[in-house]
C-alpha cells in the first residue's frame, strides 16, 4: 500500500462519510447529512492525530535504538582495536625476546671450537714462555755455579803465584825464567777479568762485612776507624757475588 498524505486521508475519509451517511435510513435533510459528516471527519481526524502521535514515538524508539547500537558498535569497535594493538605489542615484546634469547644461544660448533683451540694455543704459549724463563734461569744459574766452582779451584793457583814471586829477589827478578813467570800471572788475571773475576780491594779502604773477614785488630793512631791495614788473603767476586771474602787486619 502506497503512503498517503493527511490531505489524502482527510479526502478519503469525507467520502466515506458521505456514503455512509446517505445509506442511513433516518437521515433526511441536508442539514442532518452535514453534521452527521463534521462528527465523522472529527473522529478520523482524532484517530490519524493519535495515530500521528503514535508514530512518532515509535520513530523515537527506533531512533534510540539504532544509536544505542551504533555506540554499542563503536565502543565494541574502540575496544577491538585497543585488545589488537596489545596483543601486537605482546607479540613483538615476544619476538624481541625470541630474538634475543636466540642471540644467546649455543654458538655455532665451529666457532666453539675456533675458541677453544685459540685458548689452548694461548695457554701453550703462556706455558711455553713460562718455561722458556724458567730455563733461562736455571742454565744461566747452573753456568754460575759451575763457574764459581772452577774459579774457586783455580784461586789458590792464584795464590802460589803470588807467593813466589813476591818471594823472588829484587836482583833475580831480570831473570828470564822470572820474567816468563810473571808474563804467565798477567795472561791469567787478565783472563779471569775477561769472564768478569775481579779481585776485592782490601788495602787502605773501610772495613766491609759484605767484602772483607777480619781476622786481626790492631790498635794505630795513624790509621783511622776500621780501616783495612793489611791482606793475608785476596779475596774475588764473580760477577759481583762473592766468591772468596777477603782475609784481613783491621786498624782502630
Amino acid at each position: 500500500m502506497e503512503h498517503m498524505s493527511k490531505e489524502d486521508m482527510i479526502k478519503e475519509a469525507v467520502e466515506e462519510a458521505k456514503a455512509k451517511a446517505a445509506q442511513e435510513e433516518n437521515i433526511t435533510s441536508d442539514e442532518e447529512l452535514e453534521e452527521a459528516m463534521e462528527e465523522d471527519v472529527k473522529r478520523i481526524l482524532e484517530d490519524l492525530m493519535e495515530f500521528e502521535d503514535e508514530a512518532q514515538e515509535d520513530l523515537k524508539k527506533v531512533d534510540g535504538v539504532e544509536g544505542a547500537n551504533i555506540e554499542d558498535e563503536v565502543i565494541d569497535s574502540v575496544e577491538t582495536e585497543e585488545i589488537v594493538e596489545e596483543e601486537a605489542g605482546e607479540t613483538e615484546e615476544s619476538e624481541n625476546k625470541e630474538k634475543k634469547l636466540f642471540g644467546r644461544k649455543k654458538k655455532d660448533k665451529k666457532d666453539e671450537k675456533i675458541e677453544e683451540l685459540t685458548d689452548r694455543l694461548a695457554r701453550s704459549m703462556a706455558e711455553f714462555d713460562n718455561f722458556r724463563k724458567r730455563t733461562e734461569k736455571e742454565k744461566s744459574r747452573m753456568y754460575e755455579v759451575g763457574a764459581k766452582d772452577i774459579i774457586e779451584k783455580i784461586l789458590p793457583t792464584i795464590d802460589n803465584f803470588e807467593r813466589g814471586l813476591s818471594a823472588v829477589a829484587e836482583e833475580d827478578k831480570s831473570h828470564p825464567f822470572m820474567e816468563g813467570m810473571e808474563k804467565i800471572y798477567k795472561h791469567l788475571m787478565t783472563t779471569l777479568e775477561d769472564i768478569h773475576v775481579k779481585p776485592i780491594e782490601a788495602v787502605g779502604t773501610q772495613f766491609n762485612p759484605d767484602l772483607h773477614n777480619a781476622v786481626m785488630h790492631v790498635e794505630d793512631e795513624e790509621y783511622g776507624e776500621n780501616m783495612v791495614v793489611e791482606e793475608f788473603q785476596k779475596g774475588y767476586t764473580y760477577r759481583d757475588n762473592v766468591i772468596r771474602y777477603s782475609m784481613v787486619k783491621v786498624a782502630n
